[in-house]
């Protein structure tokens, strides 16, 4: 709006207002050089005066109004115009009349000060033209740019009352008699409304009554324009303008609230009432005027009726619902204030209007995905969507305002729609995967609108539902609830917001230390069988559990949540539900799932009282197949970090000398053992040793560390068993093995254990350097470097005992 003033045409304020393409020459139009701006005038000229006009004039009238915003008419060319149009014996085509008229609109809409006498003589030339039946019968376009000029004459500040007024009754007239002339083209609406802008802004009281009228029952009559969005956002910014033109005619402002706010007439579209009362709100919020600031009562209280009576009739009206969100939108705040209709009316377009998910699913499997294509994308460059954001900020102030029933239908009415999205956005990827990965693309762009909704409306219930006043049980309600949904659209979080996070840790922080709200959620967690489910493709039984990307995000997130409050999840829950999905998803190819799996699993493991034997037993039987998992799925696709973290949780908070500790042990033994046995004999370098043995060097690396945690029972076992690994390594291999047992032996501080470790790190020594002499032996040729590399070893190992 504050750029109001600047603009000369008020359709092209109000088309770009609403969203609307033009398809007028001024602004669709290519910049004319001012040379053939003068040739064009020229050539018109040439008409009249050889009383002519052909199809080269017809091309030089356009050339002008291509010339769009940036042409000036002068007064001259006015003269010009009236005497082409005037002129008895020149035979104009009627399609050139429109173009005229334009002609004169511009200039009397960029002229400062319009000369009168031609203003005069403009009138008059265009009741003659108007009385002519040769022209009355051409074109619905010359109808409107009639009126459009109509209305520009009766805004001149300067010219007579008599005049203004002869305007104002010739353009009633056309409006109430010919308005189907008007109506038959979408794209003719914004001159109509324009001129009808015009001439109310100049009326007075009964020219205004009349042409209120006209603007609010033109389309519920027979032949009207047709109802859009678009045309109701051109009302909602026309009244703004009149009204804020309106400041010091209190009584125009009177009779508007009387007219169209006040009272009800069946003959007026409910969508227009609802815009014409958002551009009384938006004007009132430009202003302090008293008479604008009393009209904003009333309108407020209209917009609550019709949104009252479009919930309490089930209406199914789609313009209307948009129109009430848009109205919302662009109006500033709007405090209901009984029945809080607005708010339902907001939800009801937000689930089928803003995020028509729903439909779109069902009409992309109803119809081809051709047509899915075109109204997904139709969709995203409406005015509505575009808006989402701003809607959705107005959706959660209204939500503020609500009473707890309203709040708790709005909330569930969210949840089921995450719900809805997470289920039929699955079975609609699976459906179009590499069919039409465009429409999938698209639908996405819209799901992560709602993905944004759902995290700006969670925070908002959070700020209502989790403060003192409420009771503790409702909180954990809502708390789980969003968490719920929040997994349901994770797969559409393609960004970090911080309201994300205050969310997730305000209801994690609420969940995570009452054990009914854990179970809760843990229990709302997708079950084993419908993971993985069996999917039937071409004939062929596939399981897509791994593939379903959406679905694995949904249990990322889970394994995510569930570790900050294993601590009162009951064990029996734990094996029923979580253990299965755990021991799943470590075999999954995306490592951040993996990751999470073993973090799950860590959690659990360090979870829990040592009393408690129920959940002892459990760990030590999870461990077992924890192993197996682990290590079958290593070096590919177990992580080390991962699996690592679980070995060193297990060893630490299970029983000391549990069997499970002594299988971990054999298991990690086995493993490092099987890789180990692909060491080169006689490798290029330690460097290509590195490279091809990481995943084993790993292995030994953690084998080394648990001679540091686990308890002293199991500390013989697996000293063993290291023994005769490292006894088994080729030379090299035992090298790095005793450099590493060299140095974290020195730097221990565990004086229980080290004595036994250096005891023990000694004969090792002493046994792998036999093994290697005798293994010499019997090779024909040894190493050279071998002697030397043998009484580096022990140089340095005599260095370590000394400090020890």
């Amino acid at each position: 709006m504050a750029k109001q003033t600047q603009t000369f045409f008020l359709e092209e304020w109000l088309k770009a207002n609403s969203g609307a393409i033009s398809n007028t020459n001024s602004t669709n139009s290519t910049p004319q050089s001012a040379r053939a701006i003068i040739q064009a005038w020229a050539d018109l000229r040439e008409s009249l005066q050889q009383k002519s006009f052909t199809q080269q004039h017809y091309q030089s009238l356009q050339t002008l109004l291509n010339s769009g915003i940036a042409l000036y008419v002068a007064d001259p060319q006015v003269k010009l115009i009236l005497a082409i149009l005037s002129a008895p014996d020149l035979s104009l085509p009627s399609e050139s009349y429109p173009l005229f008229l334009r002609l004169l609109y511009i200039w009397v809409r960029k002229s400062s000060k319009p000369s009168p006498v031609f203003i005069n003589s403009s009138i008059n030339v265009l009741f003659q033209l108007f009385s002519s039946q040769s022209v009355t019968n051409k074109s619905s376009l010359f109808f409107t740019e009639f009126l459009l000029l109509l209305g520009a004459f009766s805004f001149i500040p300067s010219i007579p009352e008599t005049t203004r007024t002869q305007c104002l009754d010739f353009f009633c007239k056309i409006m109430e008699e010919e308005y189907k002339l008007v109506s038959l083209f979408d794209d003719l609406v914004p001159s109509v409304l324009s001129g009808i802008g015009y001439a109310l802004s100049s009326s007075g009281s009964i020219h205004f009554i009349r042409i209120l009228d006209t603007l609010f029952g033109i389309w519920n009559k027979e032949g009207g324009p047709s109802s859009s969005v678009q045309h109701g956002l051109m009302i909602l910014h026309l009244v703004e303008w009149v009204l804020y033109n309106c400041i010091q005619s209190h009584e125009k402002i009177i009779i508007y609230s009387r007219e169209i706010l006040e009272s009800h007439k069946s003959q007026y579209a409910s969508f227009s009432i609802v815009m014409g009362a958002a551009g009384a709100l938006r004007a009132s919020n430009r202003s302090i005027s008293s008479g604008l600031m009393e009209l904003r009562s009333s309108a407020e209280k209209r917009l609550e009726i019709i949104a009252n009576e479009y919930v309490s009739t089930n209406g199914n009206d789609s313009v209307l619902l948009q129109c009430i969100s848009l109205a919302l939108a662009r109006s500033g705040d709007v405090f209901s204030r009984e029945k809080h209709s607005l708010l339902l009316c907001l939800t009801s377009a937000i689930l089928t209007e803003i995020l028509p998910l729903k439909r779109f699913y069902t009409n992309i499997y109803m119809n081809s995905s051709n047509k899915g294509n075109h109204e997904v994308k139709e969709h995203l460059h409406s005015v509505i969507f575009k808006e989402a954001g701003v809607i959705t900020g107005v959706f959660c102030k209204q939500y503020a305002q609500a009473n707890e029933g309203s709040k708790n239908k709005v909330e569930n009415l969210i949840w089921d729609f995450c719900q809805d999205v997470y289920m039929s956005h699955r079975q609609v990827a699976l459906f179009l995967k590499g069919k039409d990965e465009e429409l999938l693309q698209d639908l996405e762009k819209i799901t992560e609108s709602a993905f944004l909704m759902v995290v700006f409306f969670s925070l908002a219930v959070t700020k209502q539902k989790l403060v003192p006043n409420i009771p503790k049980e409702i909180q954990l309600d809502i708390s789980v609830k969003i968490l719920i949904s929040f997994s349901c659209l994770e797969y559409f979080r393609r960004m970090r917001l911080s309201e994300y996070m205050d969310t997730i840790r305000g209801v994690a922080g609420s969940v995570q230390e009452n054990e009914a709200a854990c179970v809760s959620f843990v229990e709302s967690i997708p079950s084993y069988g419908d993971l993985t489910k069996v999917h039937v493709s071409s004939n062929k039984m596939e399981f897509t559990w791994c593939k379903d990307e959406m679905q694995t995000s949904r249990i990322l997130f889970y394994l995510r949540v569930i570790p900050t409050c294993a601590e009162y999840i009951p064990s029996s829950v734990f094996r029923k539900t979580v253990a299965p999905i755990l021991f799943l998803y470590m075999g999954h190819p995306n490592g951040k799932v993996t990751r999470a799996s073993h973090s799950t699993f860590v959690a659990f493991i360090s979870s829990g009282k040592d009393y408690d034997d129920e959940r002892v037993s459990l760990k030590e039987q999870l461990v077992y197949y924890y192993m197996q998992r682990s290590l079958e799925g290593y070096p590919g696709v177990t992580p080390f970090e991962g699996m690592a973290s679980g070995v060193a949780a297990l060893v630490r908070y299970l029983p000391a000398g549990s069997p499970c500790i002594f299988y971990c042990v054999h298991c990690l033994v086995e493993k490092a053992s099987s890789l180990c046995s692909e060491f080169p004999k006689e490798p290029n370098s330690l460097n290509d040793l590195h490279d091809e043995l990481e995943p084993c060097k790993k292995l030994l690396d953690l084998l080394l560390r648990l001679l540091s945690l686990v308890d002293i029972q199991v500390l013989p076992s697996l000293m063993k068993l290291l023994a005769q690994l490292v006894v088994e390594l080729p030379e090299d291999g035992q090298n790095m093995v005793l450099n590493d047992l060299f140095a974290q032996v020195a730097d221990s501080d565990d004086v229980t254990r080290k004595p036994t470790l250096v005891s023990w790190v000694q004969s090792l020594s002493y046994l792998s350097s036999q093994a290697t002499i005798k293994g010499g032996g019997h090779r024909k040729h040894e190493k050279s470097n071998a002697i030397i590399w043998n009484k580096g070893r022990l140089f340095g190992l005599n260095r370590i005992f000394a400090r020890m």
